[in-house]
């Protein structure tokens, strides 16, 4: 017999019964029924409920035994009585009456049970993340996460593509976040970069020749962290491809993301229809160039029903340039108690309120109410219902001033009222690609011109689009929404040289700095570089999605907590001596 087992725990079953097999797992939880010690005993792939009576020859062993023991027993599997069959395990219709019994390992009292869904503080999960792992909803969590991108690499490999693999010590790049940086030995005063992407390693490898490539590619960026972000570390499914035009991208990825939420999402409706969106459409639609297409309501500008109108905060407003009035069709929300607690709800976002009208049966007909109502007059109030599609028992919410000073709370209020009103449709992942996006934005304060998104992308129209007003120039750049999350984002490349210089040239970047920074691609880019395009996918994300989790860090193995520290290792932690003397460094203490 094997020395640790002749079967898992989820193996045994009636066919086994009078068998003698051995079994090695953890003491998920024991009970004694007048004197018979019931165990059941859990590995990675199940549970067996194996027993002891006074008359085995170890059960004063089996008394020692305590919750998260790793054993290994011997016995008999017998079969349970009708009364006492368990359907929902596997092995519910057996027991094993243990024989003899190993410690291979004990364990000391616990920080934290294993046993049942008890919440615990992240600080106490991250500290002794090997207990927290042995749980049953994140051992569930890290099988989504390698059973998906098992599926993600056979997807890719069987639509013609290959994994290849990048550097991870490199060269700095910008690719919109701080860089990590590793000192170098050999070259005192010198610093390699950890990649935030393969992003001009993935464009080489179309230099080169190799058409289709992707990676289930590690990226590392010193980010804030946030629920839906790591701040250190995170993969993702990266890939790139020669010839292409973005419908091309679309058309390529879309079948891989769609059949693994198929495959993995439970059930959940998977949309086969993505729309496409232009960024501007988004912002002013959603509040958001990540929309939550679950959620039917759709912000419209009603900036002409207030120009000179009776509400003299928007009017006014309304005098200056490049302001608007944006409104949130709320169908079902015409109560005063839900609109006073929208209200309270942009105020704690830090806005002075939000305006709202609400529409109610008086017997008579219908009737308008709240503070905008009385001040704009029964027919404004009346263009906006109709306007908006709204009826008696609905409601609209009001937002002015500059677009982007209001619109990411504008994008809040739209899914707290699709939740609060049970609008957003929950067991279906909708997606929507996010198209459009305008390469250049002005500093207010500055008046400057710099790059608003990926750099790298081509410019649409080319050369000659840069001849015009860098504000109106559009990129072939394109992300993908799903449920309210980033989950792609990606662009044909600009692999032009002299459009690459121009285009860093508009943000003031010169061409002796765009060579210094990105020598490397520039200088291939001279020998006959393909059109290309790609996109990359977090996979982090998806799983995050999948696995119906609303913090990232449910579905990473070992991750970092909210202040990039890994608590379980000690990380970061400080160097000795000896090591920076070999780096030539000296840290420069903090006051």
């Amino acid at each position: 017999m094997h020395a640790y087992r002749s079967h898992t725990c989820a193996e045994l079953n009636k066919s086994n019964v009078g068998e003698t097999v051995r079994l090695s797992g953890w003491v998920h939880r024991i009970r004694d029924h007048g004197g018979v010690l019931f165990i059941d005993l859990r590995d990675t792939f199940g549970v067996t409920q194996v027993l002891c009576d006074p008359d085995s020859a170890v059960f004063s062993e089996v008394e020692k035994l305590r919750s998260e023991w790793c054993i290994r027993i011997d016995g008999e599997v017998k079969a349970r009585d009708e009364s006492l069959v368990n359907p929902k395990l596997p092995t519910g219709e057996i027991e094993v009456y243990i024989r003899d019994l190993e410690v291979l390992g004990a364990a000391e009292e616990l920080p934290l049970l294993v046993f049942g869904e008890q919440e615990y503080p992240e600080e106490t999960r991250l500290r002794y993340r090997y207990l927290d792992l042995r749980r049953e909803k994140m051992q569930a969590n890290m099988a989504l996460r390698a059973d998906m991108i098992a599926s993600v690499r056979k997807r890719m490999w069987d639509k013609g593509f290959r994994e290849y693999q990048t550097p991870i010590i490199t060269a700095s790049s910008p690719e919109g976040a701080r860089d990590f940086l590793v000192p170098s030995r050999l070259h005192p005063g010198r610093f390699y970069a950890l990649p935030q992407a393969p992003q001009q390693f993935k464009q080489l490898i179309m230099v080169s020749g190799f058409d289709k490539y992707f990676q289930i590619a590690p990226c590392f960026r010193d980010e804030d962290p946030r629920a839906d972000r790591s701040p250190t570390d995170f993969y993702q499914l990266d890939m790139e491809m020669s010839f292409v035009t973005q419908q091309d991208v679309f058309d390529t990825i879309q079948p891989v993301i769609q059949g693994v939420f198929e495959e993995f999402g439970g059930g959940r409706k998977v949309d086969a229809v993505w729309p496409q969106i232009s960024y501007k459409d988004a912002a002013k639609w959603y509040g958001t160039d990540k929309p939550d297409l679950r959620n039917p309501i759709k912000m419209q500008d009603a900036s002409e029903h207030f120009r000179g109108s009776g509400f003299a905060i928007f009017a006014k407003l309304l005098e200056q340039e490049g302001t608007e009035v944006r409104a949130i069709p709320a169908p079902g929300g015409g109560s005063r108690k839900f609109c006073d607690r929208m209200n309270a709800f942009a105020q704690k976002e830090g806005l002075p309120g939000m305006g709202y009208i609400f529409w109610r049966d008086q017997g008579e007909g219908m009737e308008a109410a709240g503070p905008l109502a009385k001040n704009i007059g029964p027919e404004r109030t009346e263009a906006i219902r109709q306007q908006l599609g709204l009826g008696v028992g609905d409601a609209a919410f009001f937002l002015g001033g500059k677009p982007k000073q209001f619109e990411a709370v504008a994008g809040k209020a739209r899914n707290v009222i699709g939740e609060e009103l049970g609008l957003t449709e929950q067991d279906r992942f909708a997606f929507a690609w996010v198209v459009d996006f305008p390469i250049y934005e002005r500093d207010e304060e500055t008046g400057a011109v710099d790059f608003e998104h990926n750099p790298f992308s081509m410019p649409q129209g080319g050369m000659e689009a840069l001849e015009g007003d860098p504000l109106e120039v559009l990129g072939y750049q394109y992300d993908l929404a799903c449920n309210g999350y980033e989950l792609v984002s990606g662009a044909i490349r600009n692999h032009r040289p002299e459009i690459m210089f121009k285009a860093f040239e508009i943000a003031g970047y010169g061409k002796e700095e765009v060579e210094k920074r990105f020598g490397g691609m520039v200088n291939a880019f001279q020998y006959g570089a393909p059109p290309h395009g790609g996109c990359a996918a977090g996979i982090d994300r998806m799983v995050m999605l999948l696995a119906d989790e609303q913090n990232i860090r449910e579905v990473i193995m070992f991750p970092m907590n909210q202040r990039a520290e890994d608590l379980m290792m000690n990380a970061p932690s400080e160097p000795a001596s000896e090591q920076l003397m070999e780096l030539g460094l000296r840290v420069i203490p903090q006051d």
